[in-house]
């Protein structure tokens, strides 16, 4: 029998379509709350971005750029993302369901990823010590050069983010329009 970790990895991104339909059904957006939950989803969607672009899966230990601030950027960005589409959607409900698929899926997917990390790369162990799990440390732990790289950027589909995003915000937006 699977573990929950496991479970969870596998039902995260079925999950996050089904939470999508529960969102646009209990969103109430008004304009002003659409603007502001806007910056923080194109912040959160930026934050994805560089963290992808930066990732070698499973070849190297991402320990620069925005890994040296948060082990989990990529998360720490869809968190941003769902708060930004919680502001947006002006539901309460909507937030408590974030939280509980925060604590109830990505927390446990997130720990499995470590222990994966920390089996596969020998140096894990100190990186994990030196940067905080995801809320961000205020200074980096490493000022080595880094760059983005657009190839792993699209390799990793990270674009998938930013269309979603876009669509659930025109969603939005349509839903607002029809109720004026």
């Amino acid at each position: 029998m699977p573990s929950w970790p496991q479970v969870a990895r596998r039902i995260r991104v079925p999950s996050g379509f089904a939470f999508a339909a529960v969102y646009l059904w209990l969103a109430r957006p008004l304009a002003r709350s659409l603007m502001f939950g806007a910056g923080f989803v194109v912040l959160g969607l930026l934050i994805r971005g560089l963290a992808s672009g930066h990732l070698q899966k499973n070849r190297e230990l991402a320990t620069t750029g925005p890994y040296a601030w948060t082990r989990n950027p990529l998360y720490l960005g869809s968190l941003i993302i769902g708060v930004g589409f919680a502001i947006a959607a002006r539901s309460l409900w909507i937030a408590v369901l974030l939280l509980v698929m925060l604590f109830a899926i990505y927390l446990p997917v997130i720990r499995s990823e470590e222990e994966f990390l920390a089996a596969q790369f020998p140096k894990y162990a100190d990186y994990a010590h030196r940067v905080p799990r995801f809320v961000p440390r205020v200074r980096p732990a490493a000022h080595r050069d880094w760059e983005f790289s657009w190839g792993l950027y699209w390799k990793h589909r990270e674009y998938n983010a930013t269309l979603g995003a876009a669509a659930i915000m025109a969603a939005l937006v349509l839903k607002l329009l029809r109720n004026f």
